[in-house]
């Protein structure tokens, strides 16, 4: 062994173990948003254990473990005096607020279905195989539609159809869209809520998911969408869709460039494609970063697999970067393809034939 740099391995050491306080950190604020432990806090003041255990109606013994915990990791915080815990407002939007852009329980739902599944992970991993979606565990599911929803109700109809070229008038106008693994509806049905004289048409490859889906569309009370369970590279095409959309899900697909070609040539005249991927840059080296470390390690146990699992198994990963999701889109012969525009997770591209 050559001699080492003890420096440099007291700082390595140091970053693992934050990395493991992290990862039980993440188990932790799991099980407390899982109990109702943060909405039991989510009015900022200061309680005592035993006041948010009633709340919640959990152990106080445990709960005060995990809410030390979580103080020594910023998650919440401690007055040493009174011996009482609170959240402060930027706190509650992360912790306790449900539909706020900033509410972290979805990405924490999907680490923990990832660790519940880690021998699996682990085969597919030394193996090279595949694993479908529809293989992952259910916490998967639901973590992902969480995860993703507030970004989609911040941006979807106010930042991103409106960068687009005259989709926002042909739908407020009534035009058909196509949202292509929808998986539990959010986006389609926020879009149906928002062009009432449109008419969505939702698809995905998992059939649970669009059970959900038409729950969530039923409780909305939105009458002008249907959900089918249909692959994406067979969608029907009703008549041609005036706007057709992929969130977040054409780099998991075995074969983008015939998925891209299908909804090309399901397209009436006239009408657009929007893709929407994570944000990412087109060099490895662009994307060494926090956020850009966790699209590489869904990517690593989620996205890939699953495309693996496909034809074609192309298999794109999360951080494909503009270049190639461009090229993927001229390959299924797009004519026009272009940066529509970006938000702080997400690159959206408009494809129009």
């Amino acid at each position: 062994m050559a001699e080492l740099n003890m420096a440099k391995l007291e700082e390595l050491a140091g970053k693992v173990v934050g990395n493991a306080n992290a990862a039980l950190s993440g188990l932790l604020a799991y099980i407390g948003d899982q109990t109702g432990v943060y909405r039991a806090m989510a009015d900022g003041e200061p309680h005592s254990v035993e006041e948010i255990a009633t709340r919640a109606g959990v152990d106080s013994r445990y709960l005060k473990e995990l809410l030390s915990a979580n103080a020594a990791n910023g998650y919440v915080n401690y007055e040493a005096g009174s011996e009482r815990f609170y959240l402060t407002p930027e706190q509650i939007a992360v912790f306790a607020t449900e539909d706020s852009p900033a509410n972290m329980h979805g990405l924490l739902q999907i680490i923990v279905a990832q660790y519940a599944e880690h021998e699996t992970a682990v085969d597919v991993f030394r193996s090279g195989k595949g694993r479908p979606w529809g293989d992952q565990h259910t916490c998967q599911f639901c973590g992902t539609d969480r995860f993703f929803r507030p970004g989609y109700i911040a941006n979807l109809v106010t930042n991103w159809i409106t960068a687009l070229d005259g989709v926002q008038e042909k739908l407020e106008a009534g035009g058909t869209i196509a949202d292509i693994g929808c998986g539990h509806g959010s986006t389609s049905v926020l879009m149906a809520e928002t062009f009432p004289n449109s008419r969505v048409f939702g698809y995905d490859i998992h059939g649970p998911s669009i059970d959900d889906a038409r729950s969530k569309a039923a409780a909305a009370g939105v009458d002008n969408i249907t959900f089918d369970q249909a692959d994406a590279g067979s969608i029907p095409s009703n008549g041609g869709y005036d706007f057709a959309c992929v969130f977040d899900a054409l780099h998991d697909m075995g074969d983008p460039v015939g998925v891209a070609r299908h909804i090309r040539e399901s397209l009436a005249p006239g009408g657009t494609l929007m893709v929407v991927e994570p944000l990412a840059g087109d060099k490895t080296e662009d994307n060494l970063h926090a956020l850009g470390g966790v699209f590489y390690g869904a990517s690593t146990l989620i996205c890939l697999p699953n495309s693996r699992s496909q034809d074609v198994a192309l298999c794109l990963g999360a951080q494909a970067g503009p270049k190639r999701l461009i090229a993927v889109l001229e390959d299924a012969g797009f004519s026009s393809v272009r940066i529509a525009t970006t938000s702080t997770t997400n690159i959206v591209l408009e494809a129009t034939a």
